[in-house]
């Protein structure tokens, strides 16, 4: 990103505000203010690693504000020693702050801020908005790509792009929590108004930079990824309520199942070895040299594979050519098949259960794909398997708070409506204004048969010519 990079910080006012009329003094008349939460963990949870950034165990230590670049006031709300804020001033403040329309609150990572102000003041940040993680990410890194989430960091922007080292957590606390800092001492203050400061920086960077290149980008991250940011954090607030005796259960039951499916593979070979994932040297030799199977597939090495897909394919062989072998490779499958469902789902939620909670609260991001969806992680709980390919019944393991309803609502084949839209495609449009199914249309064209026809579910291969239509359809707008 080709930015002028801005001086060092030199000749900052940064200060200590511990009231609230000096806070609204500061504020008075400013179009757009930067603000940055710092957190540390409550009392019981210390011990915990990264508990100060979880809403369910951390507890707001200051807040700072920029108005102004090269400006700032650090307002210490839970600090140890020193002196602190009034929380009664400060939660009527920051309420009324938050909610306020007229004037732009700027933010670097606005899902984590929006958490924070939702669970510890009961306020859902209102529009206007701007993430400056999300312009960053709107924003070229070189000349061919836009930045990653990885590469976007408040004090990586900071050196990267304009030209200054921030000091780091570690730097500043040594070891200690934040709130055992002392308020008033400047290395405190600094540490903490830099991150407003730096964040209106950033602000009046993207946008100028936006404004000179991609203006349509500056509208988007304004209108569309700022205000969902604050639903993302607000989401991950709520979390997934789950039922953990259910995924202790199954995990014990498949576990148990796991067990037996290896005894019968490892009978029926002989006492081969198989492994966790039926992938060991004397696996591939059994298959392979024993039983003189073909080689479907290799590995970048050229060695004989046993991926998921090598084992679907001599799985169909052995059906066609060597029927007696066709048990084997299923039980293969099924014990493949429980080992991810015991490391990725039962094991995988169990360990990010929230001891506070007793729920899953993942991380949402909608920048984080090449295709512009939606993404989940620690875990990934957009990753469920259908039930038609859940041997332990995943999906059942989240339940809804006695007294309430788990809603499941699914927009109609959202993305080709849109791109029907902006496309201006008339033959899609005609379609979804008589109410028709698009794939349905795609099918009739691809295989040369009537509507009628590639509508009719009890047609001879209507799921499978469906599906092919449905990856033309979906693959040509993710850029298939």
């Amino acid at each position: 990103m080709n930015i002028e990079r801005s001086r060092h910080m030199e000749n900052t006012t940064y200060r200590l505000v511990t009231s609230a009329d000096g806070i609204r003094e500061y504020l008075r008349g400013a179009p757009e203010v930067a603000v940055d939460f710092e957190t540390s963990p409550k009392k019981e949870y210390r011990d915990i690693p990264r508990a100060s950034l979880d809403p369910a165990m951390n507890i707001p230590t200051g807040i700072s504000f920029c108005t102004r670049i090269g400006t700032g006031i650090y307002v210490p709300i839970n600090h140890i020693i020193g002196k602190n804020i009034d929380p009664m001033e400060l939660h009527e403040l920051i309420f009324d702050f938050f909610r306020d329309t007229r004037m732009v609150k700027i933010v670097h990572n606005l899902a984590f801020e929006a958490a924070i102000a939702f669970t510890h003041y009961g306020a859902v940040i209102q529009e206007p908005v701007y993430d400056t993680l999300a312009a960053a990410q709107m924003s070229n890194d070189g000349d061919w790509m836009f930045r990653k989430l990885k590469g976007s960091g408040l004090k990586t922007l900071a050196r990267d792009v304009l030209g200054t080292k921030l000091p780091t957590f570690t730097d500043v606390t040594s070891g200690r929590h934040f709130d055992e800092l002392d308020p008033a001492d400047p290395e405190t203050i600094r540490y903490g108004c830099a991150d407003s400061d730096f964040a209106l920086r950033l602000y009046h960077l993207y946008n100028g930079w936006f404004d000179k290149w991609l203006p349509p980008h500056r509208w988007i991250v304004e209108h569309v990824e700022s205000p969902v940011s604050i639903y993302s954090g607000i989401m991950r607030c709520h979390g997934v309520p789950v039922d953990q005796d259910y995924l202790t259960r199954k995990r014990t039951e498949a576990r148990i199942r796991m067990t037996e499916v290896q005894s019968r593979i490892e009978a029926a070979t002989g006492g081969i070895k198989i492994g966790k994932n039926c992938s060991t040297k004397a696996f591939k030799d059994y298959l392979f040299r024993t039983l003189n199977l073909p080689i479907m597939k290799v590995t970048d090495k050229g060695a004989e594979s046993v991926d998921d897909q090598a084992m679907q394919m001599l799985t169909e062989w052995s059906v066609a050519n060597r029927p007696e072998l066709a048990d084997l490779f299923r039980q293969v499958q099924e014990y493949r098949s429980l080992g991810k469902t015991i490391s990725t789902y039962l094991d995988g939620y169990l360990k990010y259960v929230n001891p506070v909670t007793g729920r899953i609260h993942p991380d949402f991001f909608s920048l984080s794909t090449d295709t512009g969806r939606m993404s989940c992680s620690k875990p990934n709980l957009q990753n469920m398997p259908r039930k038609a390919n859940d041997p332990v019944g995943i999906r059942d393991a989240i339940r809804a708070p006695e007294g309430h309803l788990i809603l499941s609502l699914d927009f109609s084949q959202i993305e080709l409506r849109v791109g029907a839209y902006y496309c201006r495609d008339q033959r899609m449009i005609d379609t979804y204004r008589a109410n028709g199914d698009i794939h349905a249309q795609t099918t009739a064209i691809i295989f040369g048969i009537s509507y009628d026809e590639a509508a009719n579910k009890d047609a001879d291969g209507y799921k499978e010519c469906r599906s092919i239509a449905k990856n033309v359809n979906f693959g040509v707008f993710y850029g298939l």
